[in-house]
């Protein structure tokens, strides 16, 4: 069964008739005989709608109670029980009560739809997600209840139930909407004309921007060229030069002569990538036109005028904006142009504008050809080849003699020369020399600046204008070979910098460092301020350069956003470098955030930590301390009674009944407090060189005798321990090790020396611990299994882990073969020539020092 069918009336406001007309179109699917039920319909006290609900099939509501109220939800299970062709389920936006199968209305429709059942649905306007924030600067309510717009739009029909203002104000008076007692309320704040007239605009361009996706997916689907003026669109010719800002913002005056006009940006870009459009304007005006509510399109096309056609036409263009040609009078001898071309071919359907600007006629002029770009010695050699070379040839010549004809093709052999080697400039300087040389010196009449053969003025001039060629090829290829090359580096740059927003790996100094290693900066320094008159903070800072107190004093500033800027120190950047540099400001900015946010996140991380630990704190104290406080009062106050007389046997029962619960307090805040001293970092051992069989048998006082067997060889090494810790340690893992046997099962101590470590091993015979549970084991508060609540607080193995790693060993959980639970304490061995060995945190102090 495939995928039912979503049909949604969507309405201004409340009592437009969504509802009426949702029902009104059951009744007629119902006579055509379709199985049509309702699912879930509410008609809110209106008696037309009421009415409107005999004759169709109500399939029963789910009863939920919450808070002590009844309420009555769409019932899921049995609509889906029942499946229907149609089911009706109004509001679509609708929260349902707690205990529902799905928190949202939405989510059962699209359950509903899943298992092949077509819904009727109905929403409001103010509803929709994307508009929450428009629909509480209109009316002043922020809609709790809302859709997601992704589920609207893959509706196959949305229909519009519409109604002007002053009709649904009539109809809330006549208490045709809401009850008498809510009319005025309503006529005087949410049902205002204005409201009203707000949110009516609101869905009808809604819907229409819906018909137009429905427009162009119908076109494209039946490949329709030819333009339908549904609405307008215009079509902006970019061509990289300056006027594009003058043609945007005249296409976008343009749209807003009409209602829901629209604005397209297009460059057209050679697939050769030969052309001479400024990347930096190209940014500016996209930035301009997405300013403007407009979109930016990149297109290849090696016909331009035929591109720009196509694209127009493909989405639907009613004009297109292009600007007055920047060529001069003599140019137009090599074709019409874009413009007049476009115009001649863009048919009946498409008005072509051609604008005015200060560029126009103007020129595009001979690109600048940099030295930079070919190198400085390339340059020199360029210069030196392209004027002494005609001088030492011209010598050289007078003392040879090869003919004219090869006189002009070792001239432009020289001057192709000069074009490899320095580009344009040498190259022309070539040309004029070698072309007056070869006049004066080998072209009839000699010594004369006069030419006595045609055919020897077509040779110079061949040989000019292939002087000329050759250079303008080799410029150009320096020039593209120069962009590309930068295009590839800002391509790695951006490159890394997207793969740190996706793994989040790069620090903000260290991206700061990146920075000023790319650009050869002294210092890069991310300044920000909480307002316009705070002064700026440093947020991080790379490199060695001249503080930095305000983004005025560097020599390169990019701002982020209002209260934030990268500044660098260094040098003077280009222009065409801080394209790559905003990207990486831009990233400082992230980079800050998320160190922020990852702040935030350990501080609440630790709050809620430490607020779980009081909490578990407080339950101990609730019950475990008062435990064996009520035992000693009872035995102390039995022992104070007059009214009894307590043999020895019973007095000394009493006493020693005292004692365990003494005992047993002690145990307990003796934990407490070494579980506040590990939270807190204060725990500071002493490390020295101790034997275990000195520390050991000293642990097992507070378990039964005969209840532990020891098998540590007198042979050990030392170990590298502060023996109170030590024995701490080793004393809750002993009794935790106790109180889980099985009785007649002892504990198995034992040591064993491996390598330059020392382990010791807690074996017992109890119900052993799953593998997902034995790191839990050691975090504070946790009894494993059933343990009652008397047996403890729960901190005994994380103070033992806790002492073991302030020790630099290690504290771990492991399986007893054939049953049971093996604790291993690992332990550092002693050097052998000291008896004193420093902490883990000395070393780390230390080493900052």
């Amino acid at each position: 069964m495939g995928r039912g069918k979503l049909r949604i009336y969507l309405g201004a406001a409340p009592g437009v008739g969504k509802t009426y007309a949702m029902l009104s179109e059951a009744h007629r699917r119902v006579e055509r005989g379709t199985d049509c039920v309702v699912a879930f319909v509410e008609h809110h006290g209106r008696a037309r709608t009421e009415v409107l609900l005999h004759g169709l099939e109500q399939v029963p509501r789910r009863e939920l109670e919450h808070r002590g109220a009844l309420f009555t939800e769409l019932d899921l299970d049995a609509v889906l029980a029942r499946a229907p062709h149609v089911a009706l389920v109004d509001e679509l936006a609708h929260t349902n009560v707690p205990g529902s199968r799905n928190a949202k209305r939405w989510q059962d429709v699209e359950q509903l739809l899943a298992a092949g059942i077509d819904v009727i649905s109905t929403v409001n306007v103010q509803h929709l997600e994307s508009l929450g924030d428009v629909v509480e600067s209109i009316t002043g309510v922020r809609q709790q209840e809302t859709v997601p717009d992704e589920v609207v739009r893959r509706a196959d029909q949305v229909e519009l139930v519409d109604m002007s203002p002053q009709a649904l104000r009539r109809r809330m008076a006549h208490g045709n909407i809401y009850q008498p007692d809510k009319v005025d309320a309503a006529l005087s704040n949410y049902f205002r004309p204005g409201n009203l007239t707000a949110l009516r605009e609101l869905a009808l361009l809604w819907v229409a921007d819906r018909a137009d996706e429905y427009l162009q997916q119908y076109r494209s689907e039946h490949r329709v060229s030819r333009i339908w003026g549904s609405r307008e669109r215009i079509v902006v010719g970019l061509t990289g030069g300056p006027e594009g800002r003058t043609l945007i913002r005249r296409a976008a005056r343009l749209a807003e002569k009409g209602a829901g006009g629209e604005v397209l940006a297009a460059y057209i870009a050679r697939s050769d990538g030969l052309t001479s459009a400024s990347p930096k304007e190209l940014a500016v005006q996209r930035t301009l036109v997405e300013d403007l509510g407009g979109t930016f399109h990149h297109v290849l096309g090696d016909d331009i005028p035929a591109a720009l056609l196509d694209f127009a036409r493909g989405v639907n263009a009613t004009q297109i904006v292009l600007g007055s040609s920047r060529r001069k009078t003599w140019q137009y001898v090599f074709g019409p142009g874009v413009g007049a071309t476009v115009a001649r071919e863009s048919g009946p359907d498409l008005d072509v504008h051609i604008v005015t600007h200060e560029e126009a006629a103007k020129g595009r002029g001979l690109p600048v050809a940099r030295g930079a770009r070919l190198g400085r010695l390339r340059l020199v050699s360029g210069w030196l080849a392209g004027l002494g070379g005609p001088v030492l040839l011209t010598l050289l010549l007078n003392t040879v003699h090869l003919g004219l004809a090869n006189d002009v093709l070792l001239y432009l052999a020289l001057t192709v020369a000069a074009a490899l080697l320095g580009g344009l400039y040498p190259a022309l300087a070539s040309a004029a020399v070698g072309s007056l040389l070869l006049n004066w010196f080998f072209t009839p009449p000699v010594n004369r600046m006069t030419i006595a053969d045609p055919r020897n003025i077509l040779a110079l001039a061949v040989f000019v204008g292939v002087a000329l060629s050759v250079a303008s090829v080799v410029d150009v290829a320096a020039r593209r070979t120069h962009q590309a090359a930068r295009l590839r580096a800002e391509s790695e740059i951006l490159s890394f910098l997207a793969g740190d927003v996706l793994r989040g790996e790069t620090s903000l100094e260290t991206l700061l460092e990146r920075v000023r290693e790319t650009f050869a900066m002294e210092s890069a320094v991310l300044l920000e301020r909480e307002g316009d008159v705070a002064p700026w903070v440093c947020a991080g800072r790379a490199g060695l350069g001249p503080p930095v107190e305000r983004p005025e004093d560097a020599d390169v500033d990019v701002p982020v956003g209002d209260h934030m800027a990268l500044a660098l120190t260094g040098r003077v950047l280009p222009a065409e470098d801080r394209r790559v540099l905003a990207a990486f400001a831009a990233q400082a900015a992230v980079v800050l955030d998320r160190r922020r946010l990852r702040e935030e996140a350990e501080r609440a991380r630790a709050l809620a930590e430490g607020n779980r630990i009081r909490t578990a704190l407080l339950a101990a104290v609730s019950h475990d301390l008062r435990t064996p406080l009520a035992g000693i009062k009872a035995a102390v106050s039995s022992l104070r009674s007059d009214d009894v007389a307590w043999s020895e046997e019973d007095r000394a029962e009493l006493l020693e009944g005292i004692e365990d619960g003494a005992d047993r307090l002690d145990h307990l805040v003796g934990n407490l407090l070494d579980m506040s001293r590990l939270q807190t970092g204060t725990v500071t051992p002493l490390i020295r060189g101790i034997d275990v069989d000195e520390v050991v048998p000293m642990a097992l006082g507070g378990v039964p005798e005969a209840s532990v067997e020891l098998d540590i060889p007198e042979t050990l090494p030392m170990v590298a321990v502060d023996a109170g810790l030590l024995e701490r340690a080793m004393a809750n893992l002993v009794e935790n090790a106790v109180k889980y046997s099985p009785p007649g099962r002892t504990v198995l101590v034992a040591a064993s020396a491996l390598a330059d470590r020392v382990e010791v091993r807690v074996v017992d015979r109890g119900p052993g611990v799953p593998d997902d549970a034995k790191d839990r084991i050691f975090e504070p508060f946790q009894r494993h299994g059933d343990a009652p609540r008397g047996a403890g607080v729960g901190l005994g193995l994380a103070v033992a882990r806790g002492f073991a790693e302030a020790m630099g060993g290690t504290l771990n959980a492991e399986d007893t073969p054939g049953g049971g639970l093996t604790m291993v304490l690992t332990l550092r061995a002693a050097a052998p020539d000291t008896d004193t060995l420093p902490t883990a945190t000395a070393e780390r102090q230390a080493a900052r020092c």
